[in-house]
This record gives C-alpha cells, sequence and structure tokens, in this order.
C-alpha cells in the first residue's frame, strides 16, 4: 500500500517538478531539448522579467483581491442562507434551497451574453465588482450544499441554551454557530479559492483594462504574432500556482477535519 501511494504521489508531484524546469528554460531548450531535461543554465531573469515587465505584479495582486473578497462574500452569504434554512421555521424555505440547488445544473458559460447585456446596462463592465460579484453567486450554490449537511448535524442545545439566556440571533449565528462550524467554512473556502484563482473566461470577458486584469487572464501578454515566451509562460504559470499551494497546506488540517466531521456527522 505504501509503495502504491508513493508512485502515486510522484505522479502528482512530477507536472508541477516539470513546470518549474519549463520556467528556467528559454525557447530554444523548450523545443530542442527533451521535456525532461534539465535547463543548462537555469534562468532565474524569467521571474524578474515577468515580475516587472510582464505586469505579472499588478495581475496578481489583483487574482489576490478577487479571490478573497468572492470567498468571504460567498462563505458568510452561504452560511447566513444555510442558518436561515436549517435553523428556522419559514414559508418557502424548501422552495428557496430548491431554488439555490437549480443554480448547480446551469452551466456556467451559458450565462456569459445575459451578464454581459446586464452589466452594460448598470455599468459594471470592465469593472472589478462585475467579477466578485460572479464568482459569489456561482459559488454560492455549491457552498450552500457543503454546509447544509454541517449544519443539519449541528447540535441545537448550545442555541436553545443561548436563547433562554436572551442571546439575539445575530448573537447566536456569530459567536457560537459561526464559530462551530470553521472546519466545514475552512473546506469550502479553499474549493471556492481554487476556483476564483483559477477562472479565466469571465475575468476575459467583463475585463478589457490591463490595470483589472488577473494572472491566468495576462499569461496571454508573452503570446506574440510571431513568437512566443514560453520560459516567461511558465514562470508565470510557477507564480499562479504558489498561492494554492501554500493556502492548501496551511489549511490542510481544517480541511480533512471538515471532511471527515461532515461525512461522519452527514
Amino acid at each position: 500500500m505504501y509503495v502504491f501511494l508513493i508512485i502515486v504521489a510522484v505522479f502528482q508531484l512530477f507536472p508541477i517538478v516539470w513546470l518549474f524546469l519549463f520556467s528556467l528554460k528559454n525557447n530554444q531548450e523548450v523545443f530542442n531539448m527533451s521535456p525532461f531535461s534539465l535547463p543548462e543554465t537555469p534562468r532565474w531573469e524569467n521571474y524578474a522579467k515577468v515580475w516587472t515587465e510582464g505586469n505579472i505584479s499588478q495581475y496578481f495582486l489583483n487574482s489576490v483581491v478577487y479571490t478573497v473578497a468572492a470567498v468571504v462574500l460567498t462563505v458568510l452569504l452561504a452560511s447566513f442562507v444555510t442558518f436561515a434554512l436549517t435553523r428556522m421555521n419559514w414559508k418557502g424555505s424548501k422552495l428557496v434551497l430548491g431554488l439555490f440547488m437549480v443554480g448547480l445544473m446551469i452551466p456556467v458559460h451559458s450565462t456569459l451574453i445575459p451578464l454581459f447585456s446586464t452589466f452594460t446596462s448598470i455599468n459594471l463592465i470592465d469593472n472589478p465588482l462585475s467579477i466578485i460579484l460572479t464568482y459569489t453567486a456561482f459559488n454560492l450554490p455549491i457552498t450552500i450544499m457543503i454546509l447544509l449537511g454541517f449544519y443539519e448535524a449541528l447540535p441545537r442545545e448550545v442555541e436553545e441554551a443561548a436563547v433562554m439566556d436572551g442571546a439575539s440571533i445575530n448573537r447566536i449565528f456569530f459567536q457560537i454557530t459561526l464559530p462551530m462550524t470553521s472546519p466545514v467554512i475552512a473546506t469550502a473556502a479553499i474549493i471556492n479559492m481554487i476556483y476564483n484563482w483559477n477562472e479565466f473566461v469571465f475575468v476575459n470577458t467583463f475585463i478589457s483594462s490591463d490595470v483589472y486584469k488577473t494572472l491566468t487572464v495576462g499569461i496571454q501578454n508573452f503570446i506574440g504574432q510571431y513568437t512566443t515566451d514560453w520560459g516567461a509562460i511558465g514562470a508565470t504559470l510557477v507564480i499562479s500556482i504558489l498561492p494554492i499551494l501554500i493556502a492548501f497546506f496551511v489549511l490542510s488540517n481544517r480541511i480533512v477535519e471538515g471532511i471527515a466531521a461532515g461525512s461522519v456527522k452527514g
């Protein structure tokens, strides 16, 4: 079993190692050498080039802002919705849940034209708010679904005791329920983060100014009509995956806790 897991780990890590070596080559080495060979002279200047000349620093900052803002907004709104659906008795709760779940069945890219028309009419084209709102809307259904099973399994006795002590709904949610759901929130946050960070189509459609573009779209700067700087593209891709890897390693324990708790309690 350990041998099998080691082999799987090697296959999983190989693309990352290959991409790192690719980012240290020039065009001649990319095309004239074996894909698995080491660069003759590591070209660290590829990273300096993309960070300065390629405006990657601005794209990186934009990706961070869009991703963090959308993740925080999505998780918070999904927690509000899930709390209302599982902790309050009101007419239409099943219908509202069904409407959110319908969102899982809508092809994302089929909404490009309606969204573009809507954002044009309210002057949100080439505006960061259009990206944040789009990410939030499309990630809400899956986030609610992730939180729903965990909320259903949470013991209600703690909240009932808080009600007896005179706690308000807001205080119960922010000081009791929300902290209790931190493991599953970490799981939902990392899933949202991966989608938002790697998203390309919405940014490419709604954003035209360089000052608002993200890393995924900024890579196109190194693709010309006659020449393409492959080493710079590799360096940009390495920079783009680093935040995801770091976030996963930092939150890995919380993610496992959330998945395990959801599977046992659900």
